[in-house]
């Protein structure tokens, strides 16, 4: 037999029951709070990190022109470099370029809601199309040509 004497005596403030659909609502506030600011500083982060990539495009622009300029690369189809002659720093300044470039197409597909893939042939057109004469550029079903 169970005693309601137990049941119906009063706690110390320390040992009371606290509302559980409070202490719930309180865990599920923190939790939302928690994510917002994830995604706050992940946003912040991922806008420095692009204003990054673009800064280090742009210095290494010139470079870049050169290797065209001596046909030592070109670009293809999918929006990047490729190595096409024997320059010694080429490969290291490709590879830089490249990985610059998978870091912005991502960025432009999350935004646009389509495939990275599909934004770096889009940009792979507009390339061949402003490149200047001489400058080794890929077609679509993957001949090269010089422009």
């Amino acid at each position: 037999m169970i005693s309601l004497a137990t049941s119906t005596r009063k706690r110390p403030p320390s040992q009371r029951l606290k509302n559980p659909e409070s202490s719930t609502m309180k865990t599920i506030f923190v939790r939302c709070l928690f994510l917002l600011a994830v995604l706050c500083i992940g946003s912040l982060v991922r806008a420095e990190d692009i204003g990054a990539v673009k800064a280090r495009m742009e210095q290494r622009l010139p470079q870049v022109q050169a290797l065209k300029a001596q046909a030592d690369v070109g670009e293809n189809n999918r929006g990047y470099l490729e190595v096409r002659g024997g320059a010694g720093d080429a490969g290291a300044v490709v590879a830089a370029e490249n990985q610059d470039r998978t870091v912005v197409y991502a960025e432009i597909a999350k935004r646009t809601n389509v495939s990275a893939d599909q934004v770096g042939q889009a940009r792979a057109l507009k390339i061949a199309q402003r490149s200047r004469p001489g400058d080794w550029v890929q077609d679509e079903a993957g001949g090269w040509k010089k422009k």
